[in-house]
């Protein structure tokens, strides 16, 4: 067996992108050093530009050490909003965080008067994407007048990032809901319109009230292909356990893991209802990302707490439906990728293992990888067609990203085979 261990150039979200960052005049820049951080963390380049107003709340020199670049604080004879943001500009993008209702307004009325307002009309004139991540007491969120500035520039093709509301302001978002925004208006988008099922996470079997049968899988590398898939371009239905991601920082997890920024969730406990909820959603999907470590056995549950301290213990346990057959059987024409997991098998026993399944449930690629990465935040796999087979090796967010790009190439042969059919 030979192995071809080219790459795809794309791993970090971000990688290559120039992002121009304006910073306004609300209490929520002092977050923008760590946004920053983030952009960073993700591949970008990033240059930062500022008003006046955000100058009284974090200091150029904290933004300069940020970026790593020096920060724009006015607009001189170097016109620096068309170095930036002109047709011919460093920027594939400009993120206005945070983006104050005073900023909104002025950007809605075309009014130039701080870098920040002059750096987003020359983008807006010069078709460079614009992020805007809002934040302001809650009251200000709500007036008529901001609410209709946010309307008009929605329809010009101004992106917005929601805040959070809590404690009656809106918030600025998370810096991971933040970036994910970016990285889906700045990069290619070939999943755009495909709505993609992706299954996560490790199911459990409930014993009793108190103890269930699991496993250590922790959905990492599920996340990290429906956050991919979101990015580009896909509409991205994630089925796991939500408890998984509760608190979860880097995922932009709420404090229940119940929303993320990058998917509709769909929350479920056991194989049961994993395979029940994946039936329904499937029925007007494009795609099926089977990567959850689904539970293969189940067991009757005790109404009661199974008492400690007994001698001994016996468990019934009844095999689980496959959840990749059920798939299949509800759409039989679906596009699905698998994952396989195995345990101290050489390159060629997990292979072998990835083809039969690959062949029973015609899939379109498996990705196969060794128990010893659950739960990791590094991954090494195997992408097993029936006639090659491709590693990675990495950061779980990157194999997501080759995931997705597996999937967008094939759902784009499917497209050019059935035009070609016509």
């Amino acid at each position: 067996m030979r192995l071809n261990r080219s790459e795809p150039k794309r791993r970090a979200m971000l990688q290559g992108v120039n992002v121009a960052l304006g910073v306004t005049g609300s209490i929520a820049a002092v977050k923008t050093v760590e946004l920053a951080h983030e952009l960073r963390r993700q591949g970008a380049d990033v240059r930062a530009v500022t008003t006046e107003s955000a100058r009284g709340i974090v200091h150029p020199w904290a933004l300069e050490f940020a970026t790593g670049n020096p920060v724009v604080t006015e607009i001189t004879g170097r016109v620096e909003h068309v170095e930036l943001c002109g047709r011919e500009g460093w920027a594939d993008l400009f993120l206005i965080a945070p983006a104050t209702a005073n900023t909104v307004g002025k950007i809605a009325a075309a009014i130039d008067d701080t870098p920040v307002t002059t750096t987003a009309t020359t983008a807006l004139g010069a078709d460079v994407p614009v992020v805007l991540a809002p934040a302001m007491h809650e009251p200000m969120y709500d007036h008529p007048g901001v609410l209709s500035a946010i309307e008009r520039v929605r329809e010009w093709g101004v992106a917005f990032v929601d805040p959070r509301i809590e404690e009656g302001k809106a918030k600025i978002a998370t810096g991971e809901a933040i970036a994910l925004a970016v990285a889906r208006h700045a990069t290619p988008s070939p999943l755009a319109g495909r709505r993609v099922v992706v299954t996560s996470g490790p199911t459990a079997e409930a014993i009793d009230p108190v103890r269930v049968l699991t496993n250590r899988a922790s959905g990492r590398t599920g996340r990290a292909v429906a956050r991919a898939c979101r990015v580009r371009g896909a509409e991205v239905t994630l089925v796991h356990d939500p408890t998984s991601v509760r608190g979860s920082a880097t995922d932009g997890a709420s404090p229940d893991g119940a929303d993320l920024p990058y998917a509709t969730v769909e929350a479920v406990e056991s194989a049961a209802e994993m395979l029940a909820a994946v039936e329904e959603v499937v029925q007007d999907a494009d795609a099926l990302v089977s990567a959850a470590a689904v539970g293969d056995y189940t067991t009757a549950t005790s109404a009661e707490k199974v008492r400690s301290g007994r001698e001994g213990l016996t468990i019934e346990l009844e095999p689980t439906p496959k959840l990749i057959d059920a798939a299949r059987e509800a759409r039989p024409d679906l596009p699905i990728v698998g994952f396989k997991t195995e345990t101290g098998s050489d390159d060629e026993a997990m292979v072998a293992a990835a083809r039969e399944t690959l062949r029973r449930v015609g899939l379109s690629f498996v990705v196969a990888n060794d128990a010893s990465v659950m739960g990791a935040a590094e991954t090494r796999a195997l992408f097993v067609r029936e006639d090659s087979v491709e590693e990675y090796e990495g950061e779980k967010a990157g194999l997501g990203m080759c995931v997705a790009a597996e999937l967008a190439a094939e759902l784009g042969r499917r497209d050019d085979g059935s035009r070609a059919g016509e």
